[in-house]
């Protein structure tokens, strides 16, 4: 084991409780307090507020609907064609979607759309590398770690707010 200090904090949003993991390099992991792949801290990890302030902040300002893009030194941990499919997520326009098979183009493997599927399926930053934005090629919401009415309340807070409409996408969240 490394002697590498990893950071993780907490904080709420319209979508619930969000765990944000991260190491010297960058932002590792966010956790949604529900749906899939959930977890806990590890022994040895620090609970620590600063080291995350950065990400705090632009998570804020994205479902306060002023940011689209993020700007954070990242290092999430996968394989190289899970990093291949990560970054290619983080090109995916805000408040525009793709399907699975388009994604699988975009890296220049159009037929491995399960595989770029099982990639998508263990991003371990969603939001950030937005994995939300990948639907079935028939326009479906398919799965995601944060279960199907996130996905759903994100594409739509940044359809709303890509069409100026900020006030529906608050008000859309306000009950969570």
């Amino acid at each position: 084991m490394s002697d590498e200090t990893i950071w993780f904090d907490s904080m709420e949003t319209p979508i619930g409780t969000l765990r944000m993991v991260a190491d010297t390099i960058g932002l590792r992991e966010v956790w949604f307090s529900t749906g899939r792949h959930q977890r806990s801290p590890q022994p040895g990890w620090v609970h620590a507020r600063e080291p995350l302030r950065q990400t705090r902040q632009q998570l804020e300002e994205y479902f306060a609907g002023l940011r689209t893009q993020f700007d954070l030194p990242l290092h999430p941990l996968g394989t190289p064609f899970q990093q291949e499919v990560w970054w290619e997520l983080a090109r995916i326009p805000y408040g525009c979607t793709i399907s699975y098979g388009e994604l699988a183009r975009r890296i220049d493997h159009p037929q491995a759309v399960r595989a770029v599927g099982a990639a998508n399926g263990r991003n371990p930053l969603p939001i950030i590398l937005p994995c939300h934005r990948v639907i079935g090629a028939n326009g479906s919401l398919t799965g995601f770690g944060g279960g199907l009415p996130t996905k759903r309340f994100l594409l739509s807070m940044e359809s709303r707010v890509a069409d100026g409409d900020l006030f529906g996408a608050v008000l859309q969240g306000a009950g969570r």
